[in-house]
């Protein structure tokens, strides 16, 4: 009787260790731990600003007359900015939303210093920034674009708004997690 019952609880027993190995696996993949001590630093610089171009002259001489000044390159005009706050993890930086003198828009975040995390977002919003448990979930129930994949945790990067966004019906930035649907912080973008 004891043979019998010891062949019966083997398949049970490597069955439960199949199953135990592919949820380590499965969670492994899905939270990515390991990038709680893994920090992605970028440090972008400000898109440069472009000068008028010169005429052209077909005859090879010098655009400008001596003594007219040359063009200054059109600085990026900052149209809001925000500190950003900390949700789901500790979260600091600046964030700017800047005209370019393309007039093509970027938002840019300086010094940013947050945790690392599968599959983080840089979302524009039109949710309000509330502090703590409260602002997890307000960003993805109102309008929002995702800007795209977080460069880095750490640093200073550009995101670029899609052609023809209009910038002016959001309020606020926020660093998303899309695999929680959480967010690691966010900004409210204060107009200049």
């Amino acid at each position: 009787m004891g043979r019998v019952r010891g062949v019966l609880t083997w398949p049970v027993v490597a069955g439960a260790l199949v199953v135990a190995v592919v949820m380590v696996g499965v969670g492994l993949y899905w939270f990515q731990p390991w990038k709680l001590w893994q920090d992605e630093t970028v440090r972008e610089a400000l898109p440069e600003a472009t000068a008028a171009e010169p005429a052209d002259n077909s005859a090879g001489e010098e655009a400008t007359v001596q003594g007219t000044p040359v063009p200054e390159p059109a600085a990026p005009v900052t149209l809001a900015s925000g500190d950003l706050i900390s949700h789901e993890h500790a979260t600091s930086g600046t964030v700017k939303l800047l005209r370019l003198a393309d007039g093509s828009h970027i938002v840019r975040l300086e010094d940013l210093d947050t945790s690392n995390g599968p599959d983080l977002r840089v979302w524009l919003t039109d949710a309000p920034v509330k502090e703590g448990r409260a602002g997890w979930f307000v960003f993805d129930d109102g309008r929002h674009e995702s800007l795209g994949k977080l460069k880095g945790n750490k640093g200073s990067h550009n995101y670029r708004l899609p052609e023809g966004l209009d910038p002016a019906g959001f309020t606020s930035i926020s660093i998303w997690c899309d695999r929680f649907d959480v967010s690691f912080g966010a900004a409210e973008l204060v107009r200049a």
